[in-house]
């Protein structure tokens, strides 16, 4: 059975998935093309994409009769994937879950500090030479500990986010989510109605939700607009779940604080807007960049693989 990973991956991921396929690494970092989708789809059994292989129904409709069978995705989200058209073609669909959890949460944090702290601008400013010495009123930012956040989704990331800021930051805990949840590690955590009312309330909101059609700028300017001009905007979910015009207007006119994004609307593209303003916070992606979450997560899809080729029951599927 022959599978096709689409870009380079750990060494321990290769070793797992040469040991049970006919493996070809493609060795670009690049998205694949429409030409290299197409051909995936008629060459190989099994398809291993990730981030920005955008496997949509036009891909489908040009191979009436695949051979792939399963689109084993590397990552949590597939929004890059269009599910049902995928069904229809006859392919399964999976992810991989619970392996990026941890990992996405810290940087969460990593981000809440580095925003309320203002950290990003301070060490430019000792990089440039200009840093002339400590003094009282120097760089004030929001002290985390105490406040309240706001967590847009709560499904693993969320829960996993809350836990942190609840546990090491003392902070108090509101939520925003289409299904009721059972919390009972949060305790004191406060579901809210409606997205303005999460907003209005929360000295940091992190959005943590997938990228559905249904999300697609749930961040918008009403919902920006209902933010406290102290407060904080954290992204770690999928770009286009906030509008990027209307968050540069709001943090152009100072009508929030600051923002902490790893990832963007047109993502890699940053627009220039952002990368000029002293007040966000921007990193490259860096979600669930530690070898050993990579690694976990390549074994997981490629887990999901062998299941299929076993003809067991797929462990991810979605």
């Amino acid at each position: 059975m022959r599978l096709f990973i689409a870009r380079p991956l750990p060494d321990p991921v290769l070793d797992a998935a040469r040991a049970a396929f006919e493996v070809t690494i493609r060795p670009s970092n690049a998205p694949l093309s429409e030409a290299e989708m197409v051909a995936a789809l008629s060459d190989y059994d099994v398809i291993l994409p990730t981030l920005g292989d955008r496997f949509q129904a036009g891909i489908f409709a040009q191979v009436p009769a695949p051979r792939a069978r399963l689109l084993a995705n590397f990552g949590v989200g597939y929004n890059h994937i269009d599910v049902a058209a995928a069904k229809a073609a006859g392919l399964a669909v999976t992810n991989t879950p619970g392996a990026v959890t941890d990992a996405t949460a810290d940087i969460a944090l990593t981000l809440m500090l580095m925003s309320a702290r203002r950290a990003g601008e301070g060490e430019r400013l000792v990089r440039s030479g200009r840093w002339e010495g400590w003094h009282p009123t120097q760089m004030l930012g929001l002290h985390l500990s105490g406040k309240r956040l706001g967590v847009v989704g709560m499904g693993r990331i969320g829960q996993a986010i809350a836990r942190r800021a609840l546990h090491g930051f003392g902070m108090k805990i509101a939520y925003f989510t289409r299904s009721p949840k059972d919390l009972p590690d949060l305790p004191g955590a406060e579901a809210v109605t409606s997205l303005t009312g999460l907003m209005a309330q929360s000295d940091v909101v992190v959005v943590a939700l997938p990228a559905t059609p249904a999300t697609h700028h749930l961040i918008n300017a009403e919902a920006l607009a209902a933010m406290q001009p102290h407060a904080h905007l954290v992204n770690i979910a999928r770009g286009d779940i906030v509008d990027e015009a209307a968050l540069i207007a709001a943090l152009a006119e100072g009508r929030i604080a600051g923002a902490g994004l790893d990832v963007y609307e047109f993502e890699p593209r940053v627009p220039e807007a952002l990368r000029a303003m002293e007040n966000v916070v921007l990193l490259p992606h860096l979600g669930t960049a530690a070898l050993e979450v990579r690694t976990e997560m390549g074994l997981m899809a490629v887990a999901n693989a062998i299941a299929f080729k076993e003809g067991r029951a797929l462990p991810n599927a979605v």
